[in-house]
């Protein structure tokens, strides 16, 4: 890739990092796909010069990346927030190694939950870690910040933490390009007492830690990134990330500091400004992070007890919650009617969720993906949704607290993409520890919740080439499985039948769910079957509706259109179906026992 030194570009936040990870040298970069942070190791896919991969989690994704650390060349590991629990492990292990090239860990945090089961604050584990973290405020700034992140890394001999949120993730912003740095050959070296992390290197290393804390202590202090703005005194303002926009809209003249660096906090900086200014206010969204550090220095200030500790801020909210009586030009948000989110149609999950909605005496244990909004009505097919893999494990739980003479039965359900990530070995304690859980494999060859990402089982690498596909029946048979069947989830009769059984045996068994997702290219290209409604023989029975796909509408019938057309007699309501949203994956066809739902191409 070639590019002009002063060209200037509109990215998103993601779109900016990658293109900041390219120029600053990186070298090997790896990654499991989740939202907010998913389009930055698409985007970095497509530069020159840079290995980049989808792992099959978190965990290997980081420990991938400090390995080429240890190579010498400058690696970057990219998470969601949730992602940073899953590689927590090898995350505070780093911190006492460093590395040999720059590492930078990138978190993505999801104020407000657009896409996310928690609300995680994860500037709390730079803190617990004894990390550096950096915060953008802007792409622009995301793109240089990230630089100044790897050469920190290289001069502290530390991984260093990269925190955005939603908001920047996906804002766009002006960017400048500029040149890619020289990269380091790569080479091995040992050094065991500083790599192995054996008890007597670790407490050596320990203290090595404190020492590289202090020094980021007094770096803190000079960092161009920790900087005042000068304004009105009267109240002043701490903050940092997406907040500093808030603030600046919200009170343009008055004085800030803004913290590039939120951990360590340049105490001495942090002082000066507060004897400056009357009244000092701390913004920040989600857990109090900077005000409880401001307040163990003895500072006073104020922060959540104004501001509101959970969902995003705006400019509005924290003009609002600090002077109500002056919100001014600002304005409110829109309170817009709620729009739930729906399986798209076609979409192969729907039929088996179908299924487990008529199976009154099964605990479904959920997880996470698409297939989650299995949860919702007219499904209603899933009782529990914790994190990724926990399916499995708490099928079987419930299943051993329950006996296997209990009462209903333990069914866990998760996508292909979720069971690599942290299924297997779910299934492998299934099995080991003899549960009578029975687990769904939802297998839509594809990771399609955050946009259709490649993973171990889809053939296929980060850059589309072909790439060694896992067998589920194969893996599942291998750990012990003795039960693995394979259903095609749009014939729903099957698949019923198929559940029954399966659900009834009083060990492990493996249902593998197998349709491609309708939004795949292959799928998207390819010539569809419609479906319509033949009204003359609707009886308006509602058994289409109760599948819940938005292709499918439901029409009352007035009273006078009763008599006129003829309806049945007591129908209340026919079904139509959309054809431009039509699928045709044929679930409703097989549902409808009256012959009112047919192929198009029949009639």
């Amino acid at each position: 890739m070639t590019l002009n030194k002063k060209e200037t570009l509109w990215l998103s936040g993601n779109e900016a990092i990658a293109l900041g990870a390219w120029e600053a040298g990186v070298q090997v970069a790896s990654g499991y796909p989740g939202t907010p942070s998913t389009e930055i190791m698409e985007n970095l896919s497509t530069y020159a010069d840079v290995y980049t991969e989808w792992a099959p989690n978190e965990k290997v994704g980081l420990e991938v990346a400090i390995g080429a650390s240890f190579a010498g060349v400058r690696a970057l590991a990219t998470m969601k927030h949730v992602g940073m629990n899953v590689a927590a492990d090898p995350l505070f292990t780093a911190s006492y190694t460093g590395g040999r090239g720059g590492l930078v860990v990138l978190t993505a945090d999801d104020p407000e939950m657009h896409s996310s089961q928690n609300e995680q604050d994860n500037r709390n584990y730079a803190f617990a870690a004894k990390l550096p973290m950096l915060e953008p405020s802007d792409p622009a700034e995301a793109k240089v910040m990230l630089l100044r992140a790897f050469e920190l890394s290289e001069e502290l001999d530390t991984p260093v933490l990269f925190r955005i949120t939603t908001r920047i993730a996906h804002v766009k912003g002006v960017v400048q390009k500029s040149d890619r740095v020289a990269t380091s050959d790569p080479s091995i070296e040992k050094m065991p007492g500083k790599f192995v992390m054996l008890p007597g290197p670790a407490r050596v290393r320990r203290a090595v830690i404190e020492k590289r804390m202090q020094s980021l202590r007094e770096l803190a202090e000079t960092l161009d990134e920790n900087r005042v703005e000068e304004g009105t005194v009267t109240r002043g303002f701490i903050t940092s990330g997406t907040s500093y926009n808030y603030v600046k809209e919200a009170f343009p003249d008055a004085a800030v500091l803004k913290l590039g660096m939120v951990w360590p906090l340049p105490e001495q900086k942090i002082r000066d400004f507060a004897q400056k200014v009357d009244e000092l206010i701390i913004v920040e969204e989600l857990d109090p992070f900077l005000e409880t550090h401001i307040k163990a220095m003895g500072i006073h200030c104020r922060g959540k007890e104004l501001i509101p500790s959970q969902g995003e801020l705006n400019s509005f909210i924290v003009r609002k919650s600090i002077d109500p009586d002056s919100v001014g030009q600002l304005f409110e948000p829109l309170d817009l009617p709620m729009r739930p989110p729906n399986m798209c149609a076609g979409c192969p999950h729907r039929g088996l969720f179908y299924c487990l909605s008529r199976m009154k005496d099964v605990f479904v244990s959920g997880d996470i993906g698409c297939y989650t909004l299995g949860f919702l009505p007219p499904l209603s097919a899933m009782d529990t949704c914790v994190c990724m893999g926990a399916s499995v494990t708490i099928a079987h739980g419930m299943s051993k607290a329950l006996g296997k003479e209990g009462e209903g039965k333990m069914v866990a359900v998760l996508g292909d993409s979720t069971f690599i990530h942290s299924g297997i070995t779910g299934l492998i304690n299934s099995v080991y520890n003899d549960s009578n859980s029975t687990v769904i494999i939802v297998d839509n060859r594809t990771t399609a919740m955050t946009g259709h990402q490649h993973n171990p089982a889809s053939g296929c690498n980060i850059k589309g080439e072909a790439a060694n596909a896992i067998n589920f029946e194969e893996l599942c048979r291998a750990v012990g499985v003795k039960r693995v069947v394979v259903v095609n989830p749009h014939d729903i009769d099957e698949t019923r039948k198929v559940l029954k059984e399966e659900i009834a045996r009083t060990e492990t068994s493996v249902v593998i769910s197998r349709a491609p997702c309708v939004l795949l290219p292959e799928e998207v290209r390819r010539k569809k079957p419609v479906y319509w409604t033949n009204l003359d023989n609707c009886t308006g029975c509602t058994a289409c509706i109760r599948l819940g796909c938005p292709a499918i509408s439901w029409n009352p019938i007035t009273p006078g259109e009763s008599v006129e057309r003829g309806y049945k007699e007591k129908q209340k309501g026919y079904s139509m179906i959309n054809e431009v949203q039509c699928n045709g994956c044929g679930q409703c066809a097989v549902l409808c026992k009256f012959d009112a739902i047919t192929l198009k191409e029949d009639n």
